[in-house]
């Protein structure tokens, strides 16, 4: 097997990382931080992802992944390096690729035979041919080297799932001995292989987010004149998913979507094409649609309540999905700091996100407002005036619509991932408003509680 280095210990390098070990090759994982360095060790992971610390400790074991801080050593031997650092948002929506740069620095320094470099990290087209130029402008040893694109197509809460069982792997190169080698370290995981240019592959990882994107935004646009014409979103977006050309994933409305991929990469595609002198009106669209959803609840309650100041408004759920511990562009970071300016008294419920969002809203009171953590949805609901659904966590999903009724001290509901029937909040007497249905109003107040 090959001796690859992987630059970055994040959600794409350290899961590539360790998929890479899983399959037989001999990994080492190189990340600037001593202390990450030494939790990896110790097989904790950084991030939350189902599977990863167990295949962690498994390999490390096995002395089939290491991780160090010393790039010079674990670049100089390596076959192949896949760079799988951060390209985070600019202001103006484009990538920033200072930390691609600075690894393609430490490689043309470090490297001492014929090396494949590859990049993993979601970049604009046409960066690999700079990066392999910028390689070659600062080379100390006289070595061949090439540049490859590898996009990655991993969900957050499945990538260790989604990289081992790829629909496919897209590989662009531009010489046969780099097609050659990409093909040989992928062979272990018996997926079909795309072969392609570095710009299409480019393209490909930007296309196929967006078009996601694009799917996701068309269904909550959708479902918002679904309430205004008496239509009910679920029912369309059934009749849709039955049709083969459209396919029944991503159809479902909510309050938009969020994480590391599809808000900066439907940026930064559009501030390529206006680089480009074109605008992509669709994928402007999507980004508008979606901007303006993720308050979509936050706006129906605010014309339902005079105000939230001094009501107790449970909040389940605060990262951007289910099964990650990610904030990124998550609806809560909307929503929550809305509430806390109107002086609602917040109590938060979410099974894994709920200390990454304490470090950006320490619990205690926030100007008018407060914050307060909880460690299971029934006490964020006990005496709630009002209630946000904002993730779908399966330990949301299993709360019974009775219990809203039962714990709230008024079972006022607003659900952006239409967890339940409709006629089942209203038989359990819960006034209940969701996306792209028509809400459900109660038919009488709780006796018990009407006099406060």
């Amino acid at each position: 097997m090959t001796n690859l280095a992987v630059a970055g210990t994040g959600y794409v390098g350290l899961v590539a990382g360790v998929c890479f070990a899983e399959m037989g090759h001999h990994v080492t994982c190189v990340d600037i931080d001593e202390d990450k360095v030494n939790l990896l060790r110790d097989g904790i992971s950084p991030i939350y992802e189902t599977g990863l610390e167990e295949l962690m400790r498994k390999n490390y074991a096995a002395g089939r992944i290491q991780y160090t801080t010393d790039y010079q050593a674990a670049y100089r031997a390596a076959d192949a390096i896949f760079i799988g650092v951060g390209t985070p948002e600019q202001p103006d929506g484009s990538a920033n690729l200072s930390y691609i740069a600075t690894v393609a620095r430490q490689i043309a320094e470090s490297i001492e035979q014929d090396c494949l470099v590859v990049v993993k990290s979601t970049v604009p087209v046409g960066t690999n041919d700079k990066v392999e130029q910028f390689i070659r402008d600062f080379l100390v040893h006289d070595v061949k080297v090439e540049v490859a694109s590898n996009p990655e197509f991993l969900a957050q809460g499945s990538a260790v799932h989604d990289t081992l069982h790829a629909e496919r792997i897209i590989i662009g190169t531009e010489s046969a001995w780099a097609e050659e080698l990409l093909r040989r370290i992928y062979a272990p995981f018996q997926l079909p292989i795309v072969a392609v240019n570095r710009r299409s592959a480019e393209m490909i990882k930007y296309a196929s987010n967006d078009f996601l994107a694009l799917k996701i935004s068309y269904m909550n646009d959708i479902a918002n004149l679904c309430e205004l014409v008496g239509a009910d979103i679920q029912d369309v977006a059934q009749g849709m998913g039955y049709d083969p050309r459209i396919g029944n994933q991503f159809l479902n409305a909510g309050i938009g979507f969020g994480g590391s991929c599809f808000p900066k990469d439907t940026k930064a595609l559009a501030n390529l094409a206006s680089q480009h002198g074109y605008e992509l009106r669709t994928v402007q669209s999507a980004i508008r649609v979606n901007a303006d959803q993720k308050t979509m609840l936050y706006k129906k309650a605010s014309k339902r309540l005079i105000t939230f100041n001094g009501l107790k408004v449970a909040v389940l759920g605060l990262t951007f999905k289910p099964g990650t511990d990610d904030l990124r562009e998550a609806a809560s970071l909307e929503n929550v700091p809305l509430l806390l300016e109107q002086g609602a008294e917040v109590h938060a419920y979410d099974p894994v996100g709920a200390a990454n969002f304490a470090r950006l809203y320490p619990e205690g009171a926030h100007g008018k407002g407060s914050i307060r953590y909880v460690s299971d949805p029934e006490e964020a609901l006990t005496e709630a005036n009002v209630c946000f659904i904002l993730t779908e966590w399966g330990e949301i999903r299993q709360l019974a619509p009775e219990a809203y009724h039962r714990l709230m001290r008024t079972p006022l509901v607003y659900d952006g991932r239409n967890l339940y029937e409709v006629a089942q909040m209203r038989d359990a007497n819960v006034e209940y408003h969701s996306i792209g249905r028509e809400p459900s109003l109660r038919s009488r107040v709780k006796e018990s509680k009407i006099l406060g």
